[in-house]
This record gives C-alpha cells, structure tokens and sequence, in this order.
C-alpha cells in the first residue's frame, strides 16, 4: 500500500517550506453514527463558540497562512475557504456540523481542534503511487459532492494517483477515493502551507489518528514526507 508522496521538483521550487505528513490507518471499521462521537462534537462546538468570533476567525494565523497559500494557487479563500476554518464558520453559524460517517466525522472534528486541513483517501482506490504537481490546464476534476467536473487552469496544486487526481491540495479530495461505509484503509494526510510548522502538522496527524482509531479502530503506521 501507498504512504509516500513524491513531490516534483516545480512544486518544491516554488513552495519549499510545503511539506505534508501522512498516516495510514488499517483496518477501520467505518459506521454511519456513534453516539459518543456525536457528544464530543457537541462538546468541541461549544469550545469553538466560547474561543473564537465570526468576524475574526479569517485572522486566525493557521487560517490566514492557508488563506495566502489560497491567493497564490489562484483559489479565492473568500469564496472556497480553509477546511478547518469552513467547519468553524458553521458553528460560529449555529448550524450542525456535517454527518458523513464516523471516518470523516471523527478527522474533521480533529481539523476543526488543530486548525490544520487534513485529507483521507481509501486505499484501496489508489492506484500506484501519489504525486503532489501543479494541475494541468484543461484538466478534469471530479470533487466530493460536485455535481459536475471543475475544469483546471494549470495554477493549482494537484495530488495524482498513477490514473486519476485524487486531491486539489489542499482543499477538495476526489469523490472516487472518498472514505466510505466499506472503507479498510486509509491514509490521512495533514496539509501543510508556508508558515505551518512540522510540529502543527504532527499534532493534526496524531489527533486526527486517535479520533479514527477510537470511533472506527483499525491501527496506525506513520511517515513524514
């Protein structure tokens, strides 16, 4: 099974200090629901309301690091916003955090406590090995709850399996590699920008774990790319 990701050389000469942290999760047993996690999430959205206001979130420094990496991939962060902080807004909304399955359920609510993006790919749909390039223009994305393809420009950073993209990084995942009911394996990624640090990324990665681990089991192998 796949767990590192290759960089090409026209990403790393335009963004350095990117760096992504992966783990990889087997053996998960993915529910619809759980009760407990379902508590927690209330739990966590209760401290979220207590410790950050709307119209200041976007200042957030996690926030605002994704934000600047947004403008310079040609992503407007005021229309398609950080992972974590779109979860946040929600609370800050009074609207209900979404229901997918406990998998993605239990890593957003990690995305949501760290603040850093995470991404979750099943393992099984991988095919050969993962690529971090810049898109190609005329390219054809098909993203989780997209009625249509998103055709790309080339300014986007893309993850690529050996057949298909899987990611528009760091902000969308494929709908074919979506975790789902019948999803074994997984493999989470913690989405670093410039001005996130290794230690941010570790924490996300290592919260993101433990929330999976005990609401769908399975075991942890890990490696820092």
């Amino acid at each position: 099974m796949v767990l590192e990701i290759m960089t090409e050389n026209e990403v790393t000469q335009k963004f350095p200090s990117l760096t992504v942290l992966t783990r990889k999760i087997e053996n998960i047993s993915v529910s619809t629901t759980d009760p407990i996690l379902e508590n927690l999430k209330t739990r966590v959205s209760d401290e979220l309301r207590n410790s950050f206001k709307l119209e200041s979130l976007k200042d957030e420094p996690v926030f605002r690091a994704y934000r600047n990496f947004f403008w310079q991939i040609g992503i407007d962060p005021t229309k398609i916003r950080p992972a974590a902080e779109a979860l946040i807004r929600r609370v800050l909304n009074g609207k209900p955090l979404p229901r997918i399955n406990t998998a993605v359920d239990a890593y957003n609510l990690a995305s949501m406590v760290t603040r850093i993006a995470l991404a979750a790919f099943d393992l099984e749909k991988i095919e050969g090995g993962i690529t971090m390039r810049f898109s190609r223009a005329g390219e054809s994305f098909l993203g989780i709850g997209m009625d249509k393809p998103l055709i790309l420009t080339g300014a986007e950073i893309v993850m690529a399996d050996a057949s298909r993209l899987i990611a528009i990084y760091p902000h969308r995942d494929a709908d074919y590699s979506r975790t789902t009911l019948q999803t074994k394996n997984v493999m989470l990624i913690s989405c670093g920008v410039p001005g996130i640090s290794p230690d941010q990324l570790k924490e996300a990665a290592e919260k993101a774990s433990e929330f999976v681990v005990k609401f769908c089991g399975g075991t942890i192998e890990g490696a820092e790319h």
